[in-house]
Formats: C-alpha cells, sequence, structure tokens
C-alpha cells in the first residue's frame, strides 16, 4: 500500500570528515522499502551527539545502514514493503534509525517504529526515539531501577540528561543529576530532577553522599567515562549499578577494583545502533506498553525542544549541539513533509 512520493529529495550528507560546514544539501533518489520496512515522509528529524561523532568521521554508520546522517525522526508513513503487517500509508509514527534521517525522506524498519504519543507535537516526537529507547534500555533494563531508588545521571541538560530525570521522575525514582553552568542545573531542577550538582563548583561524589546520608545513589547513568569512573563507583550505593553508554571524557579508565567488590556493583555497557534489528523492536515494544500510555495520561512530557533548524540548516543544528549551549533536544524541521 503506498501514496505518491517523487524521484527525489532533499538529504543532508557529510561532505568528508569535518566542522559543521561540511553538511551540504544534496538532491538524492528517494529510497524504497524493502521486506519488513516503511518509507517515512520525514516532518522532522532529531539531532545527537552521535551524528556529531559521525560527522567528525568517529563513528560510522554499521554495514547496510545509510550513510546520511540522522538517528531519530517523525512523519507519515508513505509507502510499506513486503510483509509488513500492523502499519499502513497514512499513518504517523516516529521511529529510530541506523542512518539516513537527515532527509526529505527515510526507510525504516517497521519494528523500530512508534505512533505519535497523545498530546505530543511531531516536532517533540522526532527528538523521542534515541533517547527514549537509550535510556529505557540501559536504566530500566540492564541497570534495574526501582520505584524508590536513587539514580544519578550525568549530563543532566543533556537530551539522555533530561530524558532520564522525565523517565526516573515518571517511574517513582529520585534523580540527581550534575550539569555545567546554574542555569543547567536550573532547567534540570525544573524538569523535576530532585537536586542538580554544578560540577564545575561541586564535587558530584561528595554531593551525593552528602544528599544520601552517605549510601549513594543505586543506578548511574554516565556518558562522560574517562576519570568519571572511578569517581561513580565512590558514588554508587551498595549493590549499585553503573550503566556506561558513551565516553566524552575518554575511554580508558583506572580503578582500584576492590571498590567494586566490596559494594558489590554491577557494571553494564551499550550501544544503541549497531544492535540487531530484534533487540531494537523489542525495545520499541516495551517503550509501547510500558512508557507511552504515561504521555496520555500526563504522567509524562517530552524533553524540551531548545532550538529548530530548517533541514538545509544542519550545519547549524551541529554548531549548536558542539557549542553545549542547548537544554534538552535540538530538531530539523522538514518543509515539504506536511500540508
Amino acid at each position: 500500500m503506498s501514496m505518491p512520493a517523487p524521484e527525489q529529495m532533499l538529504a543532508i550528507e557529510i561532505a568528508r570528515p569535518g566542522p559543521p560546514e561540511v553538511l551540504r544539501p544534496v538532491q538524492r533518489p528517494v529510497p524504497r522499502p524493502g521486506k519488513g520496512e516503511v518509507l517515512l515522509r520525514v516532518a522532522a528529524a532529531g539531532v545527537n551527539r552521535p551524528d556529531v561523532l559521525q560527522r567528525k568521521g568517529g563513528y560510522p554508520p554499521p554495514p547496510g545502514a545509510s550513510d546520511l546522517p540522522g538517528l531519530e525522526v517523525a512523519g507519515e508513513i508513505v509507502a510499506t514493503g513486503p510483509d509488513v503487517a500492523d502499519l499502513r500509508a497514512g499513518d504517523e509514527v516516529c521511529a529510530l534509525l541506523a542512518g539516513g534521517g537527515y532527509a526529505e525522506y527515510a526507510v525504516v524498519p517497521a519494528g523500530q517504529c512508534l505512533p505519535i504519543p497523545d498530546g505530543v507535537s511531531i516536532e517533540a516526537a522526532a527528538g523521542l526515539p534515541e533517547t527514549f529507547f537509550t535510556v529505557y534500555s540501559n536504566v530500566f533494563e540492564r541497570a534495574g531501577l526501582r520505584a524508590g531508588e536513587t539514580l544519578l545521571a550525568h549530563g543532566g541538560s543533556s537530551g539522555i540528561g533530561t530524558t532520564a530525570i522525565l523517565l526516573g521522575k515518571a517511574f517513582g525514582a529520585t534523580v540527581f543529576v550534575t550539569a555545567g553552568t546554574q542555569r543547567k542545573c536550573e532547567a534540570c531542577l525544573a524538569l523535576g530532577a530532585d537536586k542538580a550538582i554544578n560540577y564545575r563548583e561541586q564535587d558530584f561524589v561528595a554531593a551525593v553522599l552528602e544528599a544520601t546520608g552517605q549510601k549513594g545513589a543505586d543506578v548511574i547513568l554516565d556518558i562522560v567515562g574517562g576519570e568519571y569512573f572511578p569517581r561513580n563507583v565512590a558514588a554508587a550505593a551498595m549493590e549499585g549499578r553503573i550503566s556506561q553508554i558513551a565516553t566524552l571524557g575518554g575511554s580508558k579508565a583506572e580503578l582500584d577494583l576492590r571498590a567494586l567488590m566490596q559494594k558489590r556493583l554491577k557494571i553494564t555497557g551499550s550501544t544503541l545502533r549497531p544492535q540487531p534489528l530484534e533487540n531494537k523492536a523489542r525495545i520499541a515494544k516495551a517503550l509501547r506498553t510500558h512508557v507511552w500510555p504515561l504521555f496520555g495520561s500526563g504522567t509524562l512530557r517530552p524533553p524540551p525542544i531548545y532550538a529548530q533548524f530548517p533541514l538545509a540548516e544542519a550545519s547549524k543544528a551541529h554548531a549548536l549541539m558542539e557549542s553545549g549551549e542547548h537544554i534538552g533536544k535540538i530538531v530539523l524541521t522538514v518543509s515539504s513533509s506536511h500540508g
């Protein structure tokens, strides 16, 4: 089943590894959905740190994925490939991709599509998949955060951090975050964080231990790595779980393993993009069951959109992402998608 799609589309490609200016608008053939895939007319695409890493040459797309950046989109299905049962042309969805989101059309595995949640705009929905898949799978499934426990999320004002605040609070946890400015700390508190620690002014280990009566955090979600790793161990509670999902501060760490043993800690790590389709489809199903209904009930809202740029100005979106000024999500809008 399909609706008309043109032969060519506007897309943003990475001309060569380099600064934001290497992102350039080009015309590309509109992709065609294969078995188990749908073709989306993209209304909006989320901008994420991995897109910046890919642009710099440090995060190549997995085999078979589009070379275009963009890991999350929202839009309207215009065509379905063979073996797609529960989606049809005209459905509005948001979706996780392994690449190809910075374009007017994108092909997505059907299992990675989710309906636009009740009360959420299509632009805000475009900013959900990458961070919600990541936070839900790492914090709740892998690290087992439970109601009544304390979550510490580093980079509290980022897309990941704001999602961790919103999801943690929706599921009854106490949420602490770290952020680098007073403005970002205040924004995290406004989103619902119980405590925001300015890591430039305070040692987060001491702050977490003091706030928890020396108990520590039950789950720590870390995007920094490097020297944060031993400090996370020091800030963790007995039987704590540390989830490592990025290494913005470096990929090497030194650790006294006795501290790990004495606290009976669990360390877990993962990356989302290279995971098999069935893993991503399973996470999508869990989100649809356990998380999506919370939007409709008002228990959950999407992370704030800090800025929106037209698709052709993707380089400006990347410059903003790298400045670190933003709080929440940055979104690209595709004007030809709707209306």
